[in-house]
């Protein structure tokens, strides 16, 4: 049986990855008069906070010939550029529908890209069947204890920098942001958002256990996770867990005034813990929302 990760298990990570990520900053601001702040990890190498936990994993145990990882994306670029700093092959497998931008950021950080598939599951699939070869350390998503630890070091970071904050909104694809949140939360309750159509999460805790569920949502790319990972599962299911869904048009409202009235630019997945309490679901004095990655194309005049 795989051992669930643990508070201590995101102290330790969050030492021994600072000589490797970025300590990203918040912003406190209010919108409507009211205060919130934001965690800008969208500024985190690679564009997403999956460095954190691909790193963390790679800097745990022997050093492997080759790293082989499924990625929608993000996870991919988190990959691919820990594995170039630290010196080891990589082989990332993405389902055909990745996006550009994430798929070219993969290949530029040295990273081997495979498409396959038209699901991260079906990459996901191909991925495990070479994995198995010698010296080959295969990276799960978010079903790894090591890699939720080093997700977790976003949230110590908010924690350090912000005691007085209530709460933390995170957005859930496979679980691995949301558990490490919780366990670095340090008493404070999280709010785990997810796209209505994307809702792997929150079917697994109405059915007792992670259950398959069908993806369809402007965030799939990085909230398309047909299952939630067993481990996070595990961490997500205390009493200081909320499940929030959201829709699409809400998520792309929540970009649209990132953009809008802060000049921040992400990813729709990004914007999904902000739609939520827009949306009045997210009931907290003082809330810190996680914006969690900017791997989008830009376009400018």
């Amino acid at each position: 049986m795989r051992t669930a990760p643990v508070a201590a298990d995101v102290a330790a990570a969050h030492l021994r990855l600072r000589p490797h990520v970025r300590w990203t900053p918040l912003l406190r601001t209010e919108i409507d008069g009211r205060p919130l702040v934001l965690k800008l990890e969208q500024l985190q190498r690679s564009g997403s906070f999956k460095l954190r936990g691909a790193a963390n994993a790679l800097l745990t145990g022997p050093k492997p010939k080759r790293v082989v990882t499924a990625s929608g994306g993000n996870h991919g670029l988190g990959v691919a550029t820990a594995a170039q700093a630290l010196g080891v092959p990589a082989v990332v497998y993405v389902p055909e529908s990745v996006p550009e931008a994430k798929a070219a950021g993969i290949e530029a950080a040295g990273a081997k890209l495979i498409r396959h598939g038209a699901t991260y599951g079906e990459a996901a699939a191909a991925a495990l069947t070479v994995a198995e070869e010698p010296g080959t350390r295969y990276l799960h998503a978010y079903d790894d204890a090591d890699v939720i630890a080093g997700q977790g070091t976003a949230t110590a970071e908010i924690v350090a920098d912000a005691p007085d904050v209530d709460a933390i909104a995170v957005a859930v694809g496979g679980g691995g942001l949301a558990s490490g949140a919780t366990l670095a939360a340090d008493g404070r309750q999280v709010f785990a958002v997810e796209p209505e159509h994307c809702q792997a999460l929150h079917a697994a805790l109405a059915a007792g256990e992670p259950v398959d569920v069908t993806i369809d949502s402007v965030a799939a790319s990085a909230l398309g996770a047909t299952r939630v990972g067993e481990l996070a599962f595990g961490v997500l299911s205390s009493p200081g867990v909320t499940s929030v869904l959201v829709s699409d048009a809400e998520i792309l409202a929540a970009r649209d005034l990132l953009w809008r009235d802060f000049r921040l630019v992400v990813e729709p997945a990004a914007a999904a813990p902000l739609a939520a309490w827009l949306a009045g679901r997210v009931p907290a004095e003082l809330p810190c929302f996680v914006l969690c990655g900017a791997n989008t194309s830009v376009t400018f005049a």
